[in-house]
């Protein structure tokens, strides 16, 4: 519903956002370890590695590169500022400042949130087993126990639970947001099925059809995991790797295919553009593999990493309607500015 609202309205609430999820990060991230009775050392925090788990990893080395996932699950969604370009003024240079300080907002209170959560933590096993308070759901039960453990009553970690569900529902906000200036712009451009019904705009210049596609296509894709958590567990995969691949794509044929002929915008790196293009190539490439390593072992057709099956699923899927058909009749982007 508010995603139909006109953009002065999605800004208001976009900025509600962004004031709530930072403070509501800065008191939980103060109030938790606070009221934890029981807190752990910085040499747990930054050197203790679970090795006796459930999931049969036991290597230091492979669980840092697991931890890894977690960050860039943070940093994911930087690319909404570029959705939103053609509702922003100064589009060329407040784009790519938006990118930026959302990536660096994301690195230091993400950060933050995940530091005081984890001196909140001491019993690793009792938070991931299913027979807890919050039935194996880590960070409820880390609030939970902080404030049963002062208070005797582990009322105020439900509380704090809200802070965090707010801020999922403005995240999903933003996603349906992200998603349906995508839907319009590749309908625009005639890259989607029924093309002429998703991007048209209503009298407050807003894709409504789009944005009620994005959010009937996401409520089906949630829909999934009531049957089948590991197909819905596949689609989030597609979802995560598939943003960074897109993220990378542009970048590799600007720094190689486009290497001489790319005309810069007028926010840009200059010297050092070739140089942190190549580093996020090879990053996303990284971080792809690491995706698709297994999480658990042995691995079972439940334990089983699905990510390599849906996304090269997806890549199959893509090229082939490239070479089959779109190459015959896409012509690019179509622009609304005169050059």
């Amino acid at each position: 519903m508010i995603n139909s609202l006109s953009i002065s309205w999605l800004s208001f609430f976009g900025q509600l956002a962004a004031i709530w999820n930072v403070l509501g990060v800065f008191v939980l991230m103060i109030l938790i370890p606070t009221v934890a009775t029981k807190r752990a050392s910085a040499d747990f925090v930054f050197t203790h590695f679970n090795t006796e788990n459930d999931a049969g990893i036991h290597s230091k080395l492979y669980i840092f590169v697991l931890g890894l996932l977690m960050s860039q699950y943070t940093l994911t969604g930087y690319d909404a500022s570029a959705h939103m370009t053609e509702e922003t003024k100064n589009a060329d240079k407040n784009g790519p400042k938006g990118i930026i300080s959302a990536i660096g907002v994301s690195i230091i209170v993400g950060w933050g949130y995940l530091l005081g959560i984890t001196f909140a933590v001491n019993n690793i096993p009792y938070l991931l087993s299913t027979d807890n308070d919050a039935g194996g759901y880590a960070i409820a039960e880390v609030f939970y126990l902080a404030f049963k453990s002062r208070y005797g009553s582990g009322v105020g970690g439900i509380i704090c639970l809200g802070i965090v569900a707010v801020a999922i529902f403005f995240c999903g906000m933003s996603s349906v947001t992200s998603n349906s200036r995508m839907a319009y712009a590749f309908s625009r451009d005639g890259a989607m099925p029924l093309s002429s019904l998703w991007h048209k705009v209503n009298k407050q210049e807003v894709p409504l059809n789009a944005v009620w596609l994005s959010a009937f296509i996401s409520f089906c894709m949630a829909l999934t995991s009531l049957g089948s958590l590991v197909a819905f567990q596949a689609m989030v995969s597609i979802a995560t790797i598939g943003l960074y691949i897109a993220y990378a794509l542009p970048i590799f044929f600007r720094v190689t295919l486009a290497r001489k002929t790319f005309v810069p915008g007028p926010f840009n790196l200059g010297r050092y553009g070739m140089v942190m293009g190549w580093v996020a190539v090879l990053w996303v490439a990284t971080i792809t593999v690491l995706f698709s390593l297994p999480v658990a072992y042995p691995i079972t057709k439940d334990t089983l990493n699905y990510t390599p099956v849906a996304v090269g699923g997806l890549f199959i899927l893509t090229v082939s309607s490239w070479i089959l058909s779109a190459r015959h009749w896409f012509r690019g982007p179509i622009t609304n500015i005169d050059t």
